[in-house]
């Protein structure tokens, strides 16, 4: 409560989101001057048109902030004093429409109209129990109702409006989100495989430095193209665009593999693939080429594309060593690679040899993009 109140105090004394229009609203009050055109008021009429004012503003500036049974009360009160105004100056039916407008601020729609509509019947009902001037009741009739409904209305429209604000703002951090996890993943894909293939190769030219300076020289620049070349696809990953294929993968991992002493048997099917799956094939084969270089000890790698109804598949499988449990332990880039596949509504299996002395990875995506 104490809370509320001095949130009232402090500028501005209505919420942001309605602007200056409630402040505008209040200059209504001028129709009680236009009794005193042509009526002189007098000293105790002032002061207590006065007292109501200053009864009447803490009350309307707190209905904004309050909820629950709080509403209803300023209702109340406010209507109350248009009621005892009626009597004495018409410009009362102010109070009646400020009442009205102030049903908007109930959360539940149904009850919103249905305390409009009671103000309705509570001024006809004191119009005929106290017989007051048509001055009175057909202003605030006339333009209660309406007031009330069109500000039930706008504050609908707000309320959707700010939560489709929040939606949007949610929608835009989990794409946020979803870039960040891309970027990691690519980062790993395309950082994991370039390291492995410059340490390789930097440790044959630190072989080949003493006995075949020409070969170490060539390993070098081999070393300094690859460097550059991962510069450039690190860039590419981080603005979501990737400028080389799965062509451009296979011709990679052949190198990368003669580099490691690893024979390679290919079976290509040359066919139309959607660049959305030929780019998750391409990183798929990286992560498998760095996989094999890495961690196989394996002397052939054997890789073979092919289409199988309406699926592109990939099979990866090399003749290392697999581990002594005969389990797959899925790290960051299996993972990765995971998620792309069930993205695309494909299937991703990761196997060990019945012996134990390969893994076989095969992956199957569907030819049509993703609806």
């Amino acid at each position: 409560m104490t809370r509320q109140i001095l949130s009232i105090l402090s500028f501005p004394w209505v919420p942001v989101r309605y602007g200056k229009a409630p402040y505008f609203w209040l200059l209504s009050f001028a129709i009680f001057g236009w009794k005193y055109l042509y009526i002189a008021p007098t000293a105790k009429e002032i002061a207590l048109l006065a007292l109501s004012l200053l009864l009447f503003l803490p009350v309307y500036l707190y209905s904004f902030w309050c909820s629950g049974w709080r509403i209803y009360a300023c209702i109340i009160f406010i209507c109350a004093q248009g009621i005892m105004w009626a009597p004495y100056n018409y410009g009362g039916s102010t109070f009646c429409i400020f009442a009205a407008t102030i049903c908007s601020r109930l959360p539940d729609t149904r009850k919103a109209y249905l305390t409009l509509f009671s103000i309705g019947i509570t001024i006809v009902s004191a119009s005929l129990l106290m017989h007051l001037n048509s001055y009175f009741w057909v202003p605030a009739l006339i333009f209660s109702i309406p007031s009330g409904a069109g500000a039930i209305i706008s504050e609908r429209l707000g309320r959707s409006n700010e939560n489709l604000l929040k939606k949007q703002e949610e929608v835009e951090y989990l794409a946020a989100l979803a870039e960040r996890e891309r970027i990691a993943r690519d980062l790993h894909d395309l950082l994991g495989h370039t390291l492995s293939v410059i340490t390789l190769k930097a440790e044959l030219a630190g072989k080949l430095l003493d006995r075949n300076p020409e070969a170490c020289k060539k390993e070098i620049n081999d070393i300094e193209h690859t460097a550059r070349q991962a510069l450039a696809e690190v860039r590419a990953a981080v603005i979501g665009y990737r400028a080389t294929g799965l062509g451009h993968e296979l011709q990679s991992a052949k190198k990368t593999l003669d580099a490691a002493e690893v024979t390679l048997l290919s079976e290509i099917e040359q066919f139309t693939i959607p660049s959305a799956q030929e780019n998750v094939l391409a990183l798929a084969l990286r992560e498998a080429i760095t996989n094999i270089i890495r961690h196989a000890q394996a002397s052939q790698c054997h890789i073979r594309l092919y289409q199988q109804d309406a699926h592109v598949v990939l099979k990866i499988s090399d003749n290392g060593v697999a581990g002594q449990t005969g389990a797959v332990r899925k790290g960051s880039g299996l993972n990765g690679m995971s998620e792309r596949v069930l993205a695309l509504g494909g299937s991703l299996q990761v196997q060990v040899a019945p012996d134990a002395t390969g893994l076989h990875l095969e992956l199957s995506l569907p030819l049509k993009e993703k609806t």
